[in-house]
């Protein structure tokens, strides 16, 4: 089913009925689950926690945007560990170390994709799965001396404490059709966005304030909370078989075959056709598809019928058919950065302050940033 049509439309159909009724269900849940845990006390972690969330189910960008910020915090000489529940692995283990900065330990099947990417991007920094993550967090603050405590999509887990909610929000398709899920993409209604600290606007203009439109107003107005813009930015298009990586200006002209398995594949060609390329024929999966290899040879073989230049997909989908192809010298992702757009040095000194006021000390600025941009053998440079 494409549930982001589904999601974004708000006109009825055949499906509304029985949609409109497991949304029902859905919020009386959330609403349940929100009244129990507010009467339960809240786990801490010794050390500054800070939680990057959202709304609605994926396409937001938590995932760069956390690799963004534990740079950052390890070039600061804060102690970060990333703590994920690890969507979408198949782990046995209800505490699973995926890396311990220096080694990986799990594979995407295992760890979940956005995890395994997290931790081949971020050495010398650790990165733990656990639907617990006050386990997690004690594991990493153990055995890793963590002290700066990142929660990847941690919105909703709100059994434990946290210094710094920061909630991202997509700028051109926030909310949807404005439903809970499944009807729409909402995971809490709306008005649950005072818990909020922080808004990040994602994929958003700084330089025409106009195409942020009524999401930037609407969050500004109503939470009045400190609001920020972020973009997504491509960096580079890498071939992984055959060891090279070319400036985005290679797409320019080139026509390609594109796929991806996101929340909102969609942006990912409509970007591939920003940066010059003519997408000649592309394929949508559902979020963390697990590609099998008739999958991949169907892809490729559409690219030579098409003609088409290369294979191009992203970063997080790349993790996933690692593993499940031996080689594919025309097949490449795209490297994406997340950045802070607007007033990005009241960003960080916010953190800072934050992190300072909570406890926590670094142990001289830039004391890890070697270990934090070193390329090590098994951690090479999503949407």
């Amino acid at each position: 089913m494409d549930w982001a049509r589904i999601h974004d439309q708000k006109s009825f159909s055949a499906m509304t009925p029985a949609l409109a009724c497991f949304s029902f269900l859905y919020g009386f849940a959330v609403r349940v689950r929100m009244k129990t845990c507010s009467v339960k006390k809240k786990t801490s972690l010794p050390g500054f926690v800070v939680s990057l969330g959202n709304l609605t189910a994926g396409g937001t960008g938590k995932t760069p945007a956390a690799i963004m910020i534990a740079q950052w915090a390890a070039s600061e000489g804060f102690q970060p560990a990333v703590l994920s529940r690890g969507y979408g692995g198949k782990r046995k283990e209800e505490l699973l170390e995926v890396s311990d900065g220096k080694n990986l330990f799990a594979r995407p099947a295992e760890a979940g994709d956005e995890p395994y990417l997290m931790a081949q991007k971020l050495p010398g920094i650790p990165v733990i799965v656990s639907p617990n993550r006050y386990r997690a967090g004690l594991l990493a603050h153990e055995k890793h001396a963590a002290d700066f405590f990142i929660l990847d999509d941690g919105f909703q887990h709100i059994t434990l404490k946290r210094d710094l909610d920061l909630v991202l929000t997509d700028s051109h398709r926030p909310f949807g059709n404005g439903h809970l899920l499944p009807w729409g993409p909402l995971r809490e209604p709306l008005h649950h966005l005072s818990r909020a600290d922080v808004f990040i606007l994602t994929r958003a203009n700084p330089q025409n304030q106009d195409a942020n439109g009524a999401t930037e107003e609407f969050l500004r107005r109503r939470f009045q909370k400190p609001l920020f813009l972020s973009e997504h930015i491509p960096e580079k298009i890498v071939f992984p078989h055959g060891n090279k990586e070319y400036n985005t200006s290679f797409l320019k002209g080139k026509r390609v075959t594109a796929f991806a398995g996101l929340a909102r594949p969609n942006a990912f060609r409509e970007t591939v056709i920003a940066l010059g390329a003519e997408v000649v024929s592309f394929k949508a999966f559902k979020d963390h598809h697990v590609y099998l290899p008739g999958q991949i040879l169907q892809l490729i073989r559409e690219k030579d019928r098409a003609g088409a230049d290369c294979l191009i997909t992203t970063e997080k989908d790349w993790v996933r058919i690692e593993g499940a192809l031996k080689e594919c010298p025309d097949l490449a992702y795209l490297r994406i950065r997340f950045v802070i757009a607007s007033e990005s040095e009241d960003f960080f000194e916010m953190i800072k302050e934050k992190a300072e006021k909570s406890g926590v000390r670094n142990r001289g600025k830039g004391r890890r940033q070697n270990a934090a941009s070193s390329t090590h053998p098994r951690m090479q440079d999503g949407y």
